[in-house]
This record gives structure tokens, sequence and C-alpha cells, in this order.
């Protein structure tokens, strides 16, 4: 106005909405197109169906339409066990946890058939599968292959769980320390899949956008048609982050600048009623990734010579900056109520641990189901023996002193002989007094002897052709008991 020596008046359009052909009445393109002003100087969208009704001006600024949504309470990432890895890298350590086992014990079997090398230890299915198991717990195993390709098997797996514990170690490390913060709605597309109910205002290039055939957002009607779509009237942009957004739980929608000077509005509000706490100065969230991309400009009529006078004008302030510098005017440089608060300490909460809570109640539950499972087949085993006994010495027609000894077999373990004595008992047959360390002493055919450092009991066998060394130290006298036995 004071370069070029003209007066203005400044007119509102009816509904101040930008205005499309299926949607003209109380619009900008209306006012235009009608002659009811001679340029809009707001930034609107351009759009192709508008260019029938009125003149774009150069172009502005590429306008990004952007989200801001209630602050989850925790990261969309989800629990810090999961974190480390993303569904691909779990699915395919699940399935090479499955895979190797089996690999392994084919191995086995297929050398074992081709070297038929009789030292060879062929280790059955079960105890292959719980060594790759074992393995990823960091446990050890008692398996010792003799084969150089089946010890090279077993090395790799040991390699790969060593650097794979380790890269999982380090990143949930890295999760649970740093305040890495991600919001469950990022991009369009996620409002589509998830289904999620977002508001926006009325004839803005959001709604074109969504209602041409024609246009990027087009598959959005999927939601417009299940009524998760609100098309807004209201002007007042902090009473729908107030309602629709806080209460209702929607996603707003807004152009960029809008949306920066409405964030900033709202942190000097609470930081003025709450100045000790920081968290409850950003109760909101942007996303990173714009909603929509659409360049902006004025508007001109069709029939207008503005043009020529005002674009070389707009031109000069595009490239010096002053477009963008009028934007951001009244904001501060840093960014506000960014999606990851670096300045709040990251501390661990209980849900951070709640995958640990269930991974400990699936493995109770798992055990008590198995215990139980245990316990049910006991009972059938115990019932099947008793009824098969019971149907064995009914059937027996022989005398009753043949019956009890029947039975005195069938209950000491399916053996016709009575088990061995006790190991204590051996002892307890001959003299005591015998020194622990020293010379042979001779007690009831039984004589105790000092045998490269051990202690030995020597029992004649009962024929009186040879004898049989018995360990006297205990931890040998116990494995050699139970050896006896079994």
């Amino acid at each position: 106005m004071e370069k070029f020596k003209f007066n203005y008046t400044l007119v509102m359009p009816e509904y101040n909405i930008v205005g499309s052909t299926d949607d003209m009445q109380g619009s900008i393109i209306e006012m235009l197109a009608t002659g009811k002003a001679d340029v809009a100087v707001g930034f609107l969208p351009i759009l192709a169906d508008a260019r029938k009704h009125i003149l774009y001006s150069t172009g502005l600024d590429e306008g990004e339409w952007m989200m801001i949504m209630v602050r989850p309470m925790e990261s969309a990432s989800g629990s810090g066990l999961l974190a480390p890895f993303n569904r691909d890298v779990w699915i395919l350590i699940l399935v090479s946890l499955l895979a190797v086992g089996p690999i392994i014990y084919i191995m086995l079997l297929v050398r074992n058939k081709m070297t038929k090398d009789k030292e060879q230890i062929l280790y059955s299915l079960p105890y292959c599968v719980w060594f790759v198991y074992g393995a990823l717990m960091k446990q050890g195993s008692t398996l010792s292959p003799t084969g150089d390709s089946t010890r090279i098997l077993f090395a790799t797996w040991w390699i790969f769980i060593t650097i794979l514990t380790s890269f999982y170690t380090a990143n949930l490390t890295a999760f649970l320390t740093l305040s890495k913060f991600t919001l469950p709605i990022n991009n369009a597309e996620d409002v589509r899949r998830k289904e999620k109910q977002f508001v926006t205002n009325r004839g803005n290039a959001v709604e074109y956008a969504i209602k041409n055939s024609d246009e990027s957002l087009n598959y959005l009607m999927v939601l417009l048609d299940k009524n998760l779509v609100d098309f807004s009237t209201n002007l007042n942009d902090s009473d729908i982050l107030m309602t629709t957004v806080s209460k209702k739980n929607y996603v707003f929608v807004r152009d960029k600048p809008a949306i920066e000077h409405l964030v900033y509005q709202d942190y000097l509000v609470r930081r003025k009623v709450n100045p000790i706490n920081e968290r409850s100065h950003c109760p909101f969230a942007t996303a990173l990734t714009p909603f929509l991309k659409r360049v902006r400009a004025f508007g001109y009529p069709n029939n207008t010579k503005w043009n020529t006078l005002f674009d070389p004008q707009l031109l000069n302030m595009v490239e010096g900056g002053l477009v963008k510098f009028k934007l951001l005017e009244n904001l501060p440089k840093a960014e506000i109520c960014p999606q990851n608060l670096g300045s709040t300490e990251r501390q661990l909460k209980n849900r951070d641990l709640a995958m640990t809570y269930m991974v400990m109640m699936t493995g109770f539950a798992t055990a008590i189901a198995v215990f139980l499972s245990e316990m049910f087949f006991r009972l059938l085993n115990e019932r099947k023996m008793r009824k098969e006994m019971q149907s064995n010495i009914g059937s027996d027609a022989s005398s009753p002193r043949e019956k009890l000894s029947f039975v005195k077999a069938a209950a000491g373990g399916g053996y016709g002989d009575s088990p061995p004595p006790p190991y204590a008992e051996i002892f307890s047959r001959h003299a005591s007094g015998a020194s622990m360390f020293g010379k042979q002493i001779e007690t009831d055919g039984a004589s105790r002897q000092m045998i490269n450092g051990r202690d030995y009991m020597v029992v004649k066998e009962k024929n009186g052709i040879g004898s049989q060394l018995i360990p006297v130290r205990a931890p040998s006298a116990v494995l050699f008991q139970y050896t006896y036995n079994n």
C-alpha cells in the first residue's frame, strides 16, 4: 500500500473457507469469482479444481498440514523387552531356534551313516533341541560331539548367539536409558490403517484432497464413510484443541504455522499456571511427518490485472526470506514441545517392565499346566497298572503262596530277585574299629586296603573265586550304591 499508493477494505468470507466447485457458498473462491473481492491475501492452497474460477499468484511457500494429538503416556515402540529388534528379526530368531536343533540332529545322522564311526555319540533330537535352547539362554551343555563337522556346527550356533545377545543387551540398555519417544500416529497411512478419528477445518486443502478421486488422500474416504472424520466449522483452534483433541482423543490436522503458534500459546499458559512440573507444560505432541503438502499462494479473479503488479514483488519477498520470517514471527527459535522431551531424565516405570511380568506369569502358568498334566497321566498310569495286576492275580489259579510271591516280584520293579542290601549294611557285618588309613585288616572275609591312595573294602565273592572292590570314600560310595541298585 505504501509503495504503490492505494487504499484497501478488508472483506471476510461468510464461512471463512477456501471452497471448491462442490463447496462454493460463502467461500473465498466464490468472493473472487463473483467480483466481491479484488485479491485474496490468505495463504490459499493451490487446487486444480479452483483454477476454473480464480487465478493464483506466484507460490509463496509449500504448506505442510501437520497432526497434533494428546501425548501418550509411553512410546509407541512398545515394551522395552521387544524394543531392541523389530518384528522381522524376532520372527527370524524364532525360526532359527526351531530349525537349528533338527538340522544338528540330521547332520549327526548323516555323518554317522556315512563314516560309520563307532566312537561317535549319536545324540537324540530332544538333546539337540535343548542344546539350541540352552545356548540361547547362555547356559552350558554336556554335549561333546566328536566329528569336526558337528563341532563346527555347534561352534557356529554359539558364535551366532554370542553376537545376537550382545546386540540385544546394548540396544535394550540404550532404549531404557535414552529418552527416545515415538507416536502411535505419524502419517496419513497410520490414520487409515488404525482407523483413527481426526478433525480438521472445513473447506481446506485436506477436505479437498480426501473428497476428490484424483487426489493423494482419497483413500481416507473409507474413514469419512465410517464417520471418523470431522470437518469442523469452529474457527477457534484453541477450543478444538481443548475439547475435541484433549477430551475425545481426536487427531487435529492443521497447517504447520498455525500449529506452532497454537502449541506455543498453550505452553505459555500452562507454564504460568504450573512452572515446576515440566511434563505438564506439553500435554500435546506433533507428528514429524506432514499429513499433506501443497503449494500456497494469493488469489485473484480471472479477469484481474493486479497480478502483473503484485507477483514480482511477492517473488522478491519469497526469495528474500521475508514471507518465511513473517510466518515464524513471535515464535522462539527452540522447538516447542518436541516429541522427545530430552531435558527430562529417563526413569524406568512399571509399564517398561510390563513384558517382564507377562513372561513370568506365562512361565508360571505353563509350569502349573504341565504339573497338572503330569499328575493326571500319573493317576491314569497307576490306575491302569492296578487293573492289570488285579486281572493277572484273578486269572491265576495257583496257590496263595505263589500269588503272594508274584505280588512281591511285581512290587520289586518287575524282577524276581529282591534288591541288594544297602551299602552301609556291608560294613555293619564286619568288626568295628578298623583304621581309616592304615594296614590291611581282615574282617569276616573282607579286608580294607589302600589302593592307589584310595580306601577300598575288598570283599570276596560268594563262590570264593575272585573279589570285588567297594570304595569307602563317601561320594564314591554313593555313586557305587546308585549304580549297583540300578
